[in-house]
């Protein structure tokens, strides 16, 4: 076993998830596992810190090579060294690509409810967002293909920001969903940017398909923050196989000053893809208990809640609209007299999220479930 689920003391680290927390809260609501970090990562990252200057950062031929061979042989993807251009982040790279690619007034389009920073980073660049909402058919999030179609063909709508895997509704779109959405845009001349941090982060009988072995136009945001859990160290790709856009794109990421990598965000990296597969498919497996384990918590003891399906990330997207009118005050009750912080379903997206609360289950199973248990004893009492 290389992956580890032991518990691991995060207060007092300068943590967002914990320090931010109030002492005795549980929060499972920032997407971010309280795992310890891949073996290889740690040790390259300790070889690289024996050395005592941490100055600018060259991104060396490893890093490029690194990436080309995962996305190769874990997902058939064929990526060229000259297409990927690296930043800090997915949300700068979003941002990055919103600013190349749109003039401000336009309207970007979203699949709602949505990854929370979809609506700032679009806002941001004096865009409007414009929002599909998903329909949920039985216990599935689907694509309103008509609702989709009549927004690509707005003559304001110029790109559309896709989350693949989809955050917080935890799909993983199908080839065959994709390839409609690209078929769409491509009627309307709508440009795809498909975010894809969550990409290694897939359950049991579920495919994650890159964007771009649809639609090679398409703009594609990855890291290996997310899935490897060093969101921290700051190093992401934005990948775009034509020139033109690529140079629209590159003057973005300097205009918006993340052009500069730390020294140990491209190392990190590099183990993570040559050596820490065996990790994250370890990872997946424990991810998909613990949400089998929520589900049967659920099931026996709070049967007004509905578990939405878990195809991808470690978000678990929660219908509890039979015990609230209110998510937001409803999960303020949870974190006052439960102590367990979650997020309302309204953060992404102010109608479409009513209804629906996120719990991030990246964290030892015993510490889920006290969690819920504690919900349980307020709730149940």
């Amino acid at each position: 076993m290389m992956f580890s689920a032991d518990a691991v003391e995060r207060r007092g680290t300068g943590c967002v998830k914990w320090d931010e927390a109030d002492e005795g809260v549980i929060p499972l609501w920032v997407a971010d596992m309280d795992f310890a970090v891949a073996p290889p990562i740690r040790e390259a990252i300790r070889r690289r810190a024996e050395h005592p200057v941490f100055g600018y950062t060259y991104v060396q031929d490893d890093y490029y090579e690194a990436v080309i061979s995962w996305f190769r042989r874990r997902h058939g993807w064929n990526i060229s060294r000259e297409h990927i251009l690296y930043t800090t982040g997915v949300v700068p790279a979003m941002s990055c690509a919103i600013k190349a690619l749109t003039m401000p007034g336009e309207r970007v389009l979203i699949l709602s409810p949505d990854y929370n920073c979809f609506f700032s980073s679009v806002r941001n660049n004096g865009c409007e967002v414009a929002e599909s909402v998903l329909r949920l058919n039985g216990n599935r999030f689907e694509v309103d293909w008509d609702d989709f179609e009549q927004r690509c063909a707005d003559e304001k709508c110029t790109v559309f920001l896709l989350c693949n895997p989809h955050n917080p509704t935890g799909r993983v779109w199908t080839r065959e969903e994709l390839q409609r959405m690209s078929d769409i845009c491509r009627r309307h001349a709508v440009r795809i940017v498909s975010d894809e941090i969550h990409c290694e982060l897939v359950m049991p009988g579920h495919t994650f398909c890159p964007m771009q072995t649809v639609d090679a136009t398409a703009v594609v945001l990855n890291s290996p923050s997310k899935s490897f859990n060093i969101a921290g160290l700051q190093t992401a790709n934005i990948i775009c196989t034509d020139a033109a856009t690529r140079r629209r794109l590159d003057r973005a990421v300097n205009i918006n000053e993340v052009c500069d990598l730390n020294p140990f965000g491209p190392v990190a990296l590099v183990a993570a893809y040559n050596e820490s597969e065996q990790w994250i498919d370890e990872l997946n497996g424990y991810l998909w208990q613990n949400y089998k384990s929520l589900c049967d918590f659920v099931a026996q003891h709070l049967p007004q809640w509905r578990v939405m399906p878990l195809e991808g990330t470690y978000l678990a997207w929660v219908d509890v609209s039979a015990c609230c009118d209110r998510v937001a005050a409803y999960c303020d009750r949870i974190m006052r007299e439960a102590r367990v912080w979650l997020n309302p379903g309204t953060m992404y997206g102010p109608q479409s999220g009513e209804g629906y609360l996120r719990i991030n289950i990246a964290c030892p199973r015993s510490l889920l479930m006290e969690a819920l248990s504690r919900i349980k004893a307020v709730l149940c009492s």
